[in-house]
């Protein structure tokens, strides 16, 4: 049972928090005339669970642990799905309930039960998808020892799985279920892959940490990004003027087959052609021709008295 308030040692720190916080609502209230009152939102942690369940169904020994034998896989498959599908029915209702208050019209009754069967028939292709990206990953990663060990462990295969459910969800309209499904990969890898951008199979993120990638990304078949790669929009919206192009295409198109290595920045609709690699911390606003090798100036070396200047130089800075 939770205690009282009243009979906390910081009642008076609970009652002003209270008030305070009672004020700061109002005066994001009043700073949203206007708009509806939020009563039901899709929750981050009920749509963990429902993706845990689609792991499980979708590979149900290696991530769902399943260990019954061949004659009983169905039955713990269709016991996982069971329990997706409720939760993410129960998800997709509450945004479509969001978003009925900004419709004119009415949602059928049945819609959010629609986007879930049609989500269930997309499963066989997401698990092909994830196939052939564990197994690029272990062609890539002369480190990998197994398939199993990159999907059970590697971050690039947990953040693309997520991504290929939240994708489906996307296109099918359940945009912040699928915007929550890809914020708990970043979370959890810090990958960040809008659920819109379209992503070929076989696709490879080696290492992954700060990996960003943009709602209008597209990219093809067999290609692989190293950690803190960007393929990012040239500005924010509402800071420069934005036609359709500006809007709708806003980020890069990588062709198949590009590897494109740490730190690299591809901003706006360019499109790096085919076979093409981008080499570490490269700056590209330009579109690349196929077969292109792009990279940054070689280090230099400094001789002896280049070295003190810059030694003396930090030094100055206390580093």
């Amino acid at each position: 049972m939770t205690a009282s308030p009243l009979s906390s040692p910081f009642s008076a720190e609970i009652a002003g928090a209270v008030s305070a916080l009672n004020a700061a609502r109002s005066a994001w209230r009043d700073r949203q005339a206007g708009r509806h009152a939020v009563t039901r939102f899709p929750s981050p942690a009920v749509l963990a669970e429902a993706v845990e369940h689609l792991s499980a169904a979708l590979f149900p020994a290696r991530l769902g642990g399943f260990g019954g034998g061949l004659a009983r896989e169905d039955d713990f498959v269709a016991g996982h799905l069971g329990q997706a599908f409720r939760l993410l029915g129960q998800e997709i209702g509450n945004e479509l309930d969001y978003w009925q208050r900004e419709s004119d019209q009415p949602f059928d009754p049945d819609q959010a039960e629609a986007i879930v069967r049609l989500f269930a028939a997309t499963l066989p292709e997401i698990r092909a998808a994830i196939d052939a990206d564990v197994e690029a990953a272990f062609v890539g990663d002369p480190a990998a020892r197994s398939v199993d060990e990159i999907l059970v462990s590697y971050p690039g295969a947990l953040a693309i799985r997520y991504h290929r459910i939240a994708h489906e969800l996307h296109a099918l309209g359940a945009v912040i279920v699928a915007r929550i499904v890809s914020e708990l990969a970043n979370a959890r890898t810090g990958i960040d892959i809008h659920p819109g951008a379209v992503i070929g199979h076989s696709f490879f993120i080696d290492h992954g940490t700060g990996v960003v990638i943009g709602e209008t990304s597209i990219i093809g078949r067999n290609v692989r990004l190293y950690q803190h790669v960007t393929l990012g929009g040239r500005s924010p919206l509402g800071l420069a003027p934005a036609g359709p192009r500006e809007r709708f295409a806003r980020h890069p198109i990588l062709e198949d087959d590009v590897i494109v290595y740490a730190g690299a920045t591809i901003l706006g609709r360019v499109t790096i052609g085919r076979g093409s690699t981008i080499g570490g911390n490269v700056w590209l606003l330009d579109d690349v021709p196929a077969g292109s090798v792009v990279v940054q100036p070689g280090a230099v070396r400094l001789d002896d008295s280049g070295a003190d200047h810059v030694g003396a130089r930090l030094a100055e800075h206390g580093a």
